[in-house]
């Protein structure tokens, strides 16, 4: 698709409505995440920094909010036989996690050779893992798109679900409490829910609020969207940071992006190996390396930051090879 993308929605979504109701259902199983002070971070940059550690939530990463409140809403709806997603690791585990929280059968795909520690995790939670012959996301989707065919199953897609991003909205209400002088949120961008959510909440709570979108360099696909307003697909989406690896946006996402996100950036596979080094060593952090690419991007100066940064630190999820690889081991 090449033509522009039609002017924004009057409305902003998700909701406050849907943000707050998510709020009060995911209060019900885990709290908020803590928002620290990231006193390296600030000395480096001459800004007041912290960090939002969505990595202590259940399956170490901000995915399980969208996943369990999605899934509880469909099931209001009536029963749902099998819950199945297709998934680079972190939603899969989300999902997993729901279902067996709501007493649902999970079927996963994956891609082949995904994080080791992501699979592990899923398989943990006792979900069924299909893996795709493709390297990346397209095969293991059009796997379970194909699946979802069948009756009674329900596809619990993060970058198409309506009900979704009201999850990772319930971060932007979190922040706004624990920083209210916050002046920018940088966030890393990947199938894009997580921002769409946060920038939902703080667009609505406190418009001035600056919001920073993230994309790795080598997975450029909704950075070129947002910049070019037109959906660009990329043939590949090669990056250590599979959190972000997506190539094929969609429409209504980069509408909504183009209306909710200030700036996006990208980051090298270097910077972010060097922010998960310096989150860890320095501010005692551990980040996958999409949880590590909003630091990356402070570091790399390439936005134009303003005092009271948080920035958002998305999963702890890494592989051994990428920690040792970040942090200098042989």
């Amino acid at each position: 698709m090449n033509s522009e993308i039609s002017a924004a929605k009057l409305s902003i979504e998700p909701s406050l409505e849907a943000i707050r109701n998510a709020r009060a259902f995911l209060a019900k199983h885990f709290g908020a995440t803590r928002l620290v002070a990231a006193p390296f971070l600030s000395e480096r940059t001459g800004k007041r920094v912290y960090l939002k550690l969505e990595t202590e939530l259940p399956t170490a990463s901000f995915k399980v909010r969208g996943a369990l409140y999605a899934l509880a809403m469909r099931l209001k709806k009536g029963a749902v036989e099998e819950v199945i997603a297709s998934s680079t690791g972190n939603h899969g585990a989300a999902v997993a996690y729901a279902a067996k929280l709501l007493g649902v059968k999970a079927r996963i795909y994956l891609p082949a050779g995904c994080n080791p520690v992501k699979r592990g995790r899923i398989a943990a939670l006792g979900a069924e893992i299909i893996e795709s012959g493709g390297g990346d996301l397209a095969a293991a989707f059009e796997l379970a798109a194909e699946y979802a065919k069948r009756p009674g199953v329900y596809f619990l897609n993060d970058a198409t679900d309506a009900n979704l991003p009201a999850g990772p909205g319930t971060i932007g209400c979190e922040i706004l409490e624990q920083v209210p002088e916050v002046g920018a949120i940088i966030v890393p961008m990947g199938d894009t829910a997580l921002i769409r959510g946060i920038a939902a909440a703080a667009k609505q709570l406190a418009p001035r609020v600056k919001i920073i979108g993230v994309q790795a360099e080598q997975a450029p696909a909704y950075f070129r969207s947002w910049k070019e307003n037109r959906v660009v697909r990329t043939k590949t989406c090669d990056t250590i940071a599979d959190g972000l690896a997506t190539r094929t946006p969609e429409v209504g996402n980069v509408r909504d992006i183009r209306s909710l996100v200030d700036e996006v950036v990208l980051v090298s596979e270097e910077q972010m190996l060097r922010a998960i080094e310096t989150l860890l060593i320095e501010e005692h952090v551990l980040a996958e390396p999409a949880g590590a690419a909003s630091t990356a991007a402070l570091l790399g100066g390439s936005a134009n930051f303003v005092e009271n940064v948080v920035l958002v630190v998305s999963g702890a999820n890494i592989s051994r090879e990428v920690l040792r690889r970040a942090v200098g081991a042989a």
